[in-house]
């Protein structure tokens, strides 16, 4: 048989095809009606800009929608969610060729192309597809996942997508047993079909069971698409729309500045204060939990629940939409007679104006997922949006609603309390310490600022670096590595004040605008070019937030620096331990803004290799418990996340937990003695670790002798 001749007639058996196109019509409407009603909520959010640098986002498209990078990290899960997608892809692909040489007069479905795409690829594309609602279904009702949410829609969107498959071939198995095509045996499960069929109908009935069954499914598919954007399934348009129009900054600059001058109210307690991305973030969840299963509160058994906020929220804008925009009718019960510039709510079909009459639906405490308590359990450390497959963003939706409490409400828990008035009164949040920002230098040989000019760089301390004993061991490493080093530095000193990131994360954004001008104009003063820190929460404020007022600077954080002074031979290791070490990744150095590899390099110096990762590492690392503020609330016993952490630490069987950060360094030192037993774990710094690397015979312990 000459192949170059292969194709099929399109509506064998079929007559009055001008229905088809009847039917269209209504399905088009009722579709087109569904997602408009979704466009129309998403424009009464706040202007933002995410139509920037488009070919960064098409590329995010492709990765993250089309090859489904996050949702692919579940093998189980990626492999069946991959079956159906990309089934469905080619099945409308199919589609409109048919389309186009039915109705176009095209000749594309002819030849090799139908033989090798329109015939086997898209039967074998087929069952897959249905081999993937298979086991969607498997995971949704034989392994029951907790963090699904199970609703009868999903069961009849699984069964629809199957039978809509199903019933595709069974159309073609008839028709190739009745016509004998000669090309059936390139359709593997259509020939399939027509061999049962041929065992158990006649040719007769198969005719009639393929028109009844070929009209049968284009009601089938026409309803299917008329119901799709009412459904979860919408996410197959809105999650690349917010795929492609996701935060291009990193995790650690996604916070929303606030025009002091322009804004009549602080934070948002209603759906009416989000931009349109964040209304368009509700609708484009596809309801996976994995925000939910990652979040550190949530895994410690906590209330806070970043899946149930954007569902809660998601309902709240899809149930009462004239309450959470504030929306009134204009049909004389509400804001006075319909003007000419009057339009109708899609919600629900009533006339309105543009103007809000009405003060918005307060969000906060209005489901469950949004009561303050639940909001003031969650650290900031963004593993929430680090794995959600469609690039939600929770955590700024949490702080802007903290703002709200904080500074509309002036409610928050008494230890935060504390925190923010002796941020203050004293600039930092540590009410009860005694310590003073140069206790740490005594015997040390630092220049401030004030009198040294000819400084290169300046160290910046850090609350938790002076102020904290602890911490100040590992300020007094870094200081005496950066001398041996030869690198000309100097502090601030009593002039540094708290870099303002607790009282962001907190929600008193206008404190964080105090201390963060302040710093900048102090800086600015000095001549400030070069930062090394070691704090990510200071790293990532003068990196990210700083610039937006006039500070900006080559910021480092001191594993960075340590390890570039290592590189470069100006830091020679002497001596490695046989002690195992695994570090732990704070969240705002690593998760937030990419910095892995310089720290751990500083701990391969000191393990001679002997470094086992944690169970979650990197990227996926698991928060300490310390951030957002967490470290000033008192949590309960049975519900410490940094219990959670130094549990899989100690699991590594590490000597001991290395970490980059003052606040890993607390939470994990109170978890690693809580639980560690009867074992020796010790939780050092990697500028400790290098410090003794560089001595000959040093104890193990963070070193005290003078700068030389």
């Amino acid at each position: 048989m000459n192949e170059t001749a292969a194709t099929r007639e399109i509506y064998w058996n079929i007559g009055h095809v001008w229905a088809m196109y009847a039917l269209l019509v209504p399905t088009a409407l009722v579709a087109g009606y569904g997602l408009y009603r979704h466009l129309s909520r998403w424009r009464r959010g706040l202007p933002i800009a995410r139509f920037d640098r488009p070919i960064e986002r098409i590329k995010l498209v492709l990765k993250h929608a089309v090859a489904q990078g996050r949702t692919a990290r579940s093998l189980y899960v990626g492999l069946f969610h991959q079956l159906i997608s990309y089934g469905f892809v080619v099945l409308t692909i199919a589609t409109l060729v048919v389309a186009l040489d039915a109705d176009f007069g095209t000749t594309i479905m002819r030849g090799h192309f139908y033989l090798y795409f329109q015939s086997f690829t898209v039967d074998l594309f087929g069952a897959l597809l249905m081999s993937g609602v298979l086991l969607a279904a498997a995971r949704r009702y034989l392994t029951r996942p907790k963090r699904l949410v199970y609703t009868d829609e999903a069961t009849l969107l699984l069964g629809a997508i199957f039978l809509i498959c199903l019933q595709g071939f069974l159309i073609e198995g008839w028709r190739i047993a009745v016509t004998n095509d000669p090309w059936g045996a390139w359709s593997p499960v259509g020939n399939l079909v027509a061999r049962a069929s041929r065992a158990l109908m006649t040719d007769a009935q198969m005719r009639v069971a393929h028109q009844s069954a070929w009209w049968f499914h284009l009601v089938t598919v026409f309803a299917f698409i008329a119901w799709l954007p009412y459904t979860k399934l919408l996410h197959v348009f809105t999650a690349p729309a917010n795929i492609y129009t996701a935060n291009l900054a990193p995790l650690g600059a996604t916070l929303r500045q606030i025009d002091f001058d322009a804004t009549e109210s602080f934070g948002v307690n209603s759906l009416a204060g989000f931009t349109w991305k964040d209304l368009l973030d509700l609708d484009a969840c596809t309801e996976c939990g994995r925000c939910t299963a990652v979040c550190p509160a949530a895994t410690v058994g906590k209330e806070l629940s970043p899946h149930d906020i954007i569902l809660g929220l998601r309902d709240l804008m899809h149930e009462r939409p004239r309450e959470v925009f504030g929306l009134v009718s204009t049909d004389g019960k509400g804001a006075g007679a319909i003007s000419a510039s009057a339009d109708l709510t899609p919600a629900d079909h009533k006339p309105t104006t543009d103007i809000e009459a009405r003060t918005p639906l307060q969000i906060i405490g209005a489901v469950p997922a949004t009561a303050p308590v639940a909001l003031w359990q969650c650290t900031t450390c963004a593993a929430c949006m680090e794995a959600c497959p469609v690039f939600i963003e929770q955590m700024p939706k949490i702080v802007d609603m903290r703002r709200y409490l904080v500074m509309e409400e002036a409610e928050f828990p008494d230890t935060v309390q504390a925190a923010i008035t002796s941020l203050e009164k004293r600039g930092h949040p540590f009410s009860g310490t005694q310590a003073t920002r140069v206790d740490w230098t005594e015997g040390l040989n630092v220049r401030q600022m004030s009198e040294a000019r000819d400084a290169e760089v300046l160290l910046w301390v850090g609350c938790g670096g002076a102020l904290i004993e602890r911490n100040q061991r590992v300020t007094r490493a870094t200081a005496q590595l950066l001398a041996q080093a030869g690198v000309k530095f100097a502090i601030l000193g009593r002039e540094e004040k708290c870099s303002g990131d607790p009282a962001r994360r907190i929600g008193n954004e206008f404190l964080f605008e105090t201390l963060a001008r302040a710093n900048v104009e102090r800086l600015n003063h000095y001549q400030v070019k070069k930062v090394i820190t070691a704090c990510p929460h200071c790293f990532n404020t003068f990196k990210h937030e700083y610039p937006h007022y006039g500070g900006r600077f080559e910021v480092y954080h001191h594993s960075e620096y340590l390890a570039m002074l290592v590189a470069e031979g100006k830091l020679q290791p002497l001596a490695a331990s046989e002690q195992k070490i695994t570090f732990h990744d704070p969240c705002y150095l690593g998760r937030q803004n990419g910095v892995y590899d310089a720290p751990r390099a500083l701990v391969q110096i000191s393990a001679r290799g002997s470094a086992p990762e944690m169970e979650r590492s990197r990227a996926r690392s698991f928060c300490c418990g310390g951030g957002g503020g967490m470290s000033f609330v008192d949590e309960p016993a049975d519900k410490r996340v940094n219990q959670e952490r130094a549990r899989e630490a100690i699991e590594t069987g590490a000597d001991v937990v290395a970490t980059g950060c003052p606040f890993c360094m607390t939470m994990l030192e109170d978890g690693i003695n809580a639980r560690k037993g009867e074992r020796d774990v010790r939780v050092l710094d990697v500028a400790e670790l290098l410090w003794q690397a560089t001595q000959t015979g040093v104890r193990q312990e963070a070193p005290r002798n003078e700068l030389r």
